[in-house]
């Protein structure tokens, strides 16, 4: 059940943006071009430099069990085939750094990346996102909650001083640099000096990690904690909620920078045009209110993660 203490900030990360007056800007590696401004890589101008594979490499962002979600993706990438003309493959990524590593390598070409990992995407891996989930009304997006489990004796983040608060991984938007940025601002307190700081890898792993008792206290994306309670893996009396935060951007979806432009707007068309209904993709994220790819501006979308990256220090050195 929830906590009696829990605390909802809807207006916290505002006032914590306006505070540090940051202007986020493209760091793009040297290796791209962004001639239209738009902060994300330039198709090559060059023929030669496209890409044309028979088989399109797609990787969703880690989870726990990759085998659940190569289920959840099935139709979709039944459809993306059949709009594409090309064999698909889904790729099982163990890490975001494995992901992001696939992607500079030329070894993925169509992915849904971690909302935190999106810009070190974009930077240095030549990522064109233009499509994310949304509701029928056209509503997005998630929260970053601070978990514990029952009896804890954790009620506040406040009573997090000695205590262990788990992260997923350094690139992770509400599983690191979303907490992070609010909990120094907001209460004083600094990641690692005030409170330790283990790493679980997925939100999957700090949320049982929590359940089980294995860390205090976790930081997630509420929309994962969501979808877990209607696959039946975990109940609403597991854990308790102590923190809140305004709403982000969810994962988005794209393509490498240098596939080739035709096919670059099959692959948008697939994702516009699939119908959801009856599919394994409604099935695990109509949990979540989610039911249809909407499109998407980076430069606009993506301002609050830049800006809560730099706040944690972030730069992009991708060369």
């Amino acid at each position: 059940m929830l906590s009696p203490y829990r605390k909802t900030a809807t207006t916290s990360l505002i006032g914590l943006l306006a505070a540090l007056s940051l202007q986020a800007n493209a760091e793009l590696s040297e290796r791209y071009t962004d001639a239209d401004g738009d902060m994300i890589a330039d198709i090559p101008p060059d023929e030669s430099q496209w890409v044309d594979p028979d088989t399109l490499v797609f990787a969703y962002t880690p989870v726990e069990d990759p085998a659940v979600y190569a289920n959840v993706w099935s139709d979709f990438l039944d459809h993306l085939s059949q709009v594409t003309g090309k064999d698909i493959q889904f790729f099982p990524v163990q890490s975001n750094a494995a992901q992001q590593e696939a992607l500079r390598a030329g070894r993925l070409h169509v992915a849904g990346f971690n909302t935190g990992g999106v810009p070190l995407a974009v930077n240095c891996g030549g990522f064109r996102p233009f499509a994310m989930m949304a509701g029928e009304d056209g509503s997005f997006g998630y929260e970053m909650e601070i978990i514990t489990y029952p009896g804890s004796g954790i009620t506040s983040v406040e009573d997090l001083t000695g205590r262990e608060l788990a992260f997923t991984s350094q690139t992770s938007n509400s599983g690191f640099r979303a907490p992070s940025a609010i909990i120094k601002s907001e209460f004083g307190m600094e990641a690692g000096v005030d409170f330790d700081t283990p790493f679980a890898g997925t939100h999957e792993n700090s949320i049982l990690g929590v359940i089980h008792q294995d860390y205090d206290a976790a930081a997630i994306a509420n929309s994962v904690i969501t979808r877990m309670k209607a696959r039946g893996v975990i109940s609403e009396d597991d854990y308790e909620v102590i923190y809140t935060s305004a709403t982000f951007p969810t994962t988005p979806y794209g393509t490498t920078h240098n596939l080739h432009p035709e096919l670059q707007e099959k692959v948008k068309e697939a994702f516009f045009s699939y119908d959801w209904e009856g599919t394994q993709l409604q099935a695990e994220f109509s949990n979540n209110g989610e039911s249809q790819f909407i499109p998407i501006d980076y430069a606009d979308r993506w301002e609050i993660i830049r800006t809560i990256a730099e706040a944690n220090g972030v730069t992009y050195d991708c060369d």
